[in-house]
């Protein structure tokens, strides 16, 4: 199988052309803040609803919801936790455990392209630093069926300086 094809772009995740976008979510479904809080307001309630209905989602696993208003534009939205509950600081492992529980969930639906945008960084208090580098080492070492290009994705310029860091650092 080939390696997974992965593009660094500096803008919104919902502006992407993707398959699927990638929540980095607690365990319990709410989606308070960050990027969860983001999507929450795009694409309605219907989608923490939605997680809520599916929880408890343990760190290392991943669900997949609908895209809510923008069901059109993504087959689904994977919340891969971080964090057991809400506002936690998280081990730096949990980055990559998410990372992986997202990328087997995609692969597992039969998506070829996810938006991915950095994991653990916000409230987790992972270093944007730590988080890319966990991230790609995780996305380059995963072998997909199905998945053929994981987008990472930020509006944080610095959170893209560190992903394309770490993809220099691993070819």
């Amino acid at each position: 199988m080939p390696a997974i094809e992965i593009e660094v772009i500096n803008g919104s995740i919902t502006e992407v052309s993707a398959d699927a976008i990638v929540n980095a979510a607690n365990s319990i479904g709410y989606m308070g803040g960050g990027v969860a809080g983001y999507l929450k307001r795009v694409c309605g309630d219907i989608v923490e609803q939605e997680a809520i209905s599916k929880a408890p989602i343990p760190v290392g696993k991943a669900i997949c919801t609908t895209a809510g208003k923008l069901r059109d534009k993504f087959k689904g939205i994977i919340h891969a936790p971080t964090m057991e509950k809400p506002g936690m600081k998280i081990p730096p492992e949990n980055v990559g455990k998410a990372t992986y529980a997202a990328l087997e969930e995609a692969d597992s639906l039969g998506f070829k392209t996810i938006a991915m945008p950095g994991m653990g960084t916000g409230v987790g208090g992972v270093s944007k630093k730590e988080a890319a580098e966990i991230m790609v080492k995780t996305i380059m070492s995963f072998t997909p069926k199905n998945l053929r290009k994981v987008i990472l994705v930020d509006v944080d310029k610095e959170m893209v300086e560190e992903f394309t860091k770490a993809i220099s650092k691993e070819r």
